[in-house]
């Protein structure tokens, strides 16, 4: 009972991670330790899975998907979108030093939890480091790409926004806005119900991410530490995106009468140390490193635990 309660925790942090802009779910796996767990039960859904669910075998499909684990974090990922999004856009709006602070804190943090499980260290470990830091960071000085309508286009669009979902220090949505058809797909697609767009991106989606779970298990198993400094290296990039100080730099998308706004980018700036709002996000940050550092150290009791 114990576990059940500590996967939906675990997938409520992955899903309150999905609402923040410019956080991954990814990374949040990474930190909580299900990551592997969660490509490998992803990967699962194989020509294996297939048959056994058109011979209706409906159990032994849930058990060789890791079904209850997957329940249980799809679980928490849902109940905090629903629950999470509305109070995120409310801090957000009124409260956006702190929450960045806070979250700051957490993303810090993680970049030492997460690299420390790096085994043995090289000379291709830290490159690789370097090569997900640049990527990740690089990410928020990129213009955005041309809207493209063509269906392999909306294809890859599906594969490469939810395999960036996954990977740590990666947005799926800021990857659409950079690719050119964040417009097309999340505002004008989905609010026409266009299934001659949403078709191929769900397609794509679904392809590639079970692809890409079994090309990360496959790297896991065989690059272990070279992986873990990759996705440490995207982790510390990211915290450029989530530096506390900054102004966002917002476009705004129309369709018919609906209109949605998207940062596309930020402003930064250095804080006023004479403020008592800047000692207010420091402790934030200071509070979001605690958080990582009580997560580890429930992680490891829960491991211990016979």
């Amino acid at each position: 009972m114990f576990s059940i309660a500590t996967d939906i925790a675990k997938g409520a942090l992955i899903g309150a991670a999905n609402v923040v802009p410019g956080v991954s779910g990814g990374t949040m796996a990474l930190i909580t330790g299900i990551f592997e767990r969660l490509i490998n039960a992803i990967k699962s859904f194989d020509l294996k899975a297939l048959r056994l669910l058109a011979r209706f075998k409906f159990r032994a499909f849930f058990e060789h998907m890791d079904g209850r684990f997957l329940l249980c974090v799809g679980i928490g990922v849902a109940a905090s979108i629903l629950s999470v999004a509305k109070l995120l856009e409310f801090l957000f709006e009124n409260h956006g030093i702190h929450v960045w602070s806070y979250f700051f804190g957490l993303i810090l943090a993680s970049v030492y939890f997460v690299g420390k499980r790096i085994q043995r260290s090289s000379i291709p470990v830290i490159a690789l480091f370097i090569l997900g830091a640049a990527i990740a960071g690089s990410m928020a000085l990129l213009e955005p790409a041309n809207e493209n309508t063509s269906f392999p286009y909306l294809l890859l669009c599906g594969a490469v926004a939810m395999c960036s979902m996954i990977l740590p220090g990666l947005s799926g949505s800021y990857v659409l806005l950079l690719m050119g058809n964040y417009q097309l797909v999340m505002i004008k697609a989905v609010s026409g119900f266009d299934l001659g767009i949403l078709a191929p991106v769900g397609v794509g989606a679904v392809v590639g991410l079970v692809l890409f779970a079994h090309l990360l298990s496959w790297i896991f198993k065989r690059f272990h530490d070279q992986t873990i400094a990759l996705l440490t290296g995207f982790i510390f990039g990211s915290l450029g995106i989530i530096w506390p100080w900054k102004n966002d730099v917002v476009q705004t998308f129309q369709n018919e009468d609906t209109i949605k706004e998207k940062i596309v980018g930020y402003d930064y700036y250095l804080p006023n140390i004479a403020n008592a709002e800047f000692w207010i996000a420091l402790a934030l940050v200071l509070a979001g490193i605690i958080t990582i550092v009580a997560t580890e150290i429930l992680a490891k009791k829960t491991k211990t635990t016979p």
